[in-house]
């Protein structure tokens, strides 16, 4: 962060049409609560964030955005033009997906000031602040620097692998026109994720022959096999330093208590912040599955590992004209700058070496992943005034070619 860095964002928060943007985000908390309560009720399971992304199109066209459309992979798109047809822009994004399955029951509630519900804070909390800075940029009619990009997308959670993010940034007209993005991501005031946690998602089948559990006794047992394989998986030798973990999520097989199993299933989800220990790790792991079931000594059983997630490790400098950006606006705020380590939709670009970051969307939250979630917006406004003048400035590095 430079002198040069505070001066501009100093210029920028003075502008009038940036203030008022910063009342609209302060006065109307209201109305920013009932988008939250009402997208919140429409359910969004991986895979399945059609009728979400058609309340978010909805949405888009009513506050005025160009080009509102849903791309073949399912993500939510519009844009707010500045600049020549097919040049730059800033990609903020929201994802529209939660981690739980379909048929749970989201419809959320209130309790004085919390909003109550699954997918309340991750990412109920992205969504509404990306309404809510398209609604204030509006009202205020500022004009960006460069074209702004705005994204609902799809599969950010689990297996969803970062589908939406893949596209945008692969097959997408979008992918070579993107030169910065920013990802609204939970709550928080001054979190940021600037380094992207690699993962490796794999599942893992043992099947054999299966059986009747007295008249077929001595048959080779996925599930006991399965069971060993991963006790060793978890004595495995794992760094302190990068920092590697490895996780069971789910186990299943079998069909009834009196039968031999014909097969067992389980995922396993490997991370690390280097990409070279999370091969190491993978590499690891698929060795000791191979060795436990050749102790079995059977030729009955069959392995199949499937890799059903994939994320890149990834950072962004502190001296990139982004990193700078944000702590010059958190300066400027008097906010404390909280980087952190984590899996998120700015995982992708900054694999393919694009400045990202996700950033938290104001308020507080907690019981992430789990029915019991919560999310209060208490203050959320100091949040978004972040997200906004981070936002601006990005475009006017974007349209000087700084990034």
């Amino acid at each position: 962060m430079s002198a040069a860095d505070n001066l501009r964002i100093a210029s920028l928060a003075s502008n009038r049409a940036v203030h008022a943007a910063f009342a609209w985000l302060h006065l109307h908390e209201p109305q920013l609560r009932r988008w939250q309560m009402e997208s919140m009720a429409i359910p969004a399971p991986p895979f399945g964030e059609a009728k979400r992304a058609e309340w978010y199109s909805h949405q888009f066209t009513t506050l005025g955005l160009s080009g509102t459309h849903i791309d073949n992979e399912g993500n939510v798109l519009a844009e707010l033009h500045n600049g020549a047809p097919g040049g730059p822009v800033v990609l903020l994004s929201a994802h529209l997906d939660t981690v739980f399955p379909a048929g749970t029951d989201c419809t959320p509630h209130e309790d004085e000031s919390r909003i109550l519900g699954p997918g309340s804070c991750d990412n109920g909390a992205g969504l509404t602040a990306l309404l809510g800075l398209i609604a204030a940029i509006q009202s205020a009619q500022i004009k960006p620097a460069c074209t702004l990009l705005f994204a609902a997308n799809v599969g950010e959670e689990g297996e969803g692998d970062l589908r939406g993010m893949r596209y945008l940034f692969g097959p997408s007209p979008y992918a070579k026109r993107i030169r910065t993005a920013i990802a609204l991501e939970g709550g928080g005031n001054g979190t940021v994720v600037d380094r992207a946690l690699g993962s490796r998602r794999l599942r893992v089948t043992i099947t054999g022959p299966g059986g009747h559990s007295w008249a077929d006794a001595g048959r080779p047992n996925p599930i006991l096999t399965l069971s060993a394989a991963l006790l060793a998986i978890a004595r495995l030798p794992l760094p302190r330093q990068p920092r590697t973990t490895i996780n069971c999520g789910t186990i299943s097989g079998g069909t009834s208590v009196n039968s031999i199993p014909p097969s067992a299933t389980a995922d396993l989800d490997l991370r690390s912040i280097s990409a070279l220990q999370l091969d190491h790790t993978e590499m690891a792991v698929l060795k000791t599955l191979e060795a436990t079931l050749k102790s079995e000594g059977s030729d009955q059983l069959h392995l199949h590992v499937e890799r059903i997630g994939n994320r890149a490790a990834g950072e962004l400098p502190e001296n990139a004209p982004l990193s700078r950006s944000l702590r010059a606006v958190d300066r400027h705020l008097r906010l404390p700058t909280e980087s952190r380590i984590g899996s998120t939709d700015a995982n992708l670009p900054l694999s393919l070496g694009i400045p990202a970051l996700a950033i938290g969307a104001g308020g507080t939250g907690g019981g992430i992943h789990t029915l019991d979630e919560w999310y209060d917006p208490t203050g959320r406004d100091l949040a978004l005034r972040r997200v906004l003048l981070l936002l601006l400035d990005a475009s006017t590095l974007v349209a000087s070619e700084s990034i």
